[in-house]
């Protein structure tokens, strides 16, 4: 066997990686994912339609548990952000919240950038695979205040009419009683617990940006 037949490791690694950013709803990751100005990858953006009947439904509040892994592709996740560090871009899907569904697709470049921000809840269910497959620049959880994230997340999704008020102020407090076992389960699952300042600074240090106002 020639030289020529050996793999070389470094050639086989991928042209780009990712960024995961990961924290409770209303923790302020997209404002700083997008701050950043790296190219932002919307990881909600892989929810299942809600007629898909893998989804599970929350029978307190009579609805889809849209806060359960079980409600999102990670599969089809997982593979558009190896098709983006391979090839520097994909189609990916476009899903609106309100109506429970994608409503079409959009392209997604990292516009010859070496690294991009994937931002969303279910972090921890790729986290191994983006690690395994050799894509995987950094895994961050911000961590924040619960009542500041139940303000700032009542307050985005009324302003963008995302569910019936009564629906968001009841999943609002359901989702700040299970804050601290949704951080603590990114962390095991290989996100470095980050200030919302320090995680800042860590986006910054990948883009060579200027450290962006953190969200208070």
């Amino acid at each position: 066997m020639s030289e020529r037949d050996v793999a070389d490791p470094a050639a086989a690694a991928p042209p780009t990686r990712v960024i995961l950013l990961a924290g409770p709803s209303g923790s302020g990751k997209s404002h700083l994912a997008r701050a950043s100005g790296l190219p932002v990858l919307c990881l909600d953006d892989f929810y299942k339609d809600g007629d898909d009947p893998t989804c599970p439904r929350e029978d307190t509040l009579g609805i889809i548990d849209w806060d359960d892994p079980a409600a999102w592709d990670a599969d089809a996740a997982v593979a558009a952000i190896e098709a983006i560090c391979r090839t520097g871009g994909c189609e990916v899907p476009r899903y609106d919240i309100a109506a429970d569904r994608a409503v079409g697709s959009t392209p997604f470049s990292c516009d010859g950038r070496d690294v991009f921000v994937a931002e969303g809840i279910f972090v921890a269910e790729v986290v191994a695979r983006c690690r395994e497959a050799g894509v995987l620049a950094d895994a961050i959880v911000i961590t924040r205040s619960p009542w500041k994230n139940y303000a700032r997340r009542l307050v985005r999704d009324l302003s963008e009419r995302r569910k019936p008020p009564l629906t968001l102020l009841r999943r609002g407090r359901a989702l700040m009683s299970a804050e601290s076992d949704l951080v603590d389960g990114l962390v095991r699952a290989g996100c470095r617990p980050l200030d919302a300042r320090s995680a800042a600074r860590a986006l910054a240090a990948q883009s060579g940006a200027t450290v962006a106002r953190e969200p208070s």
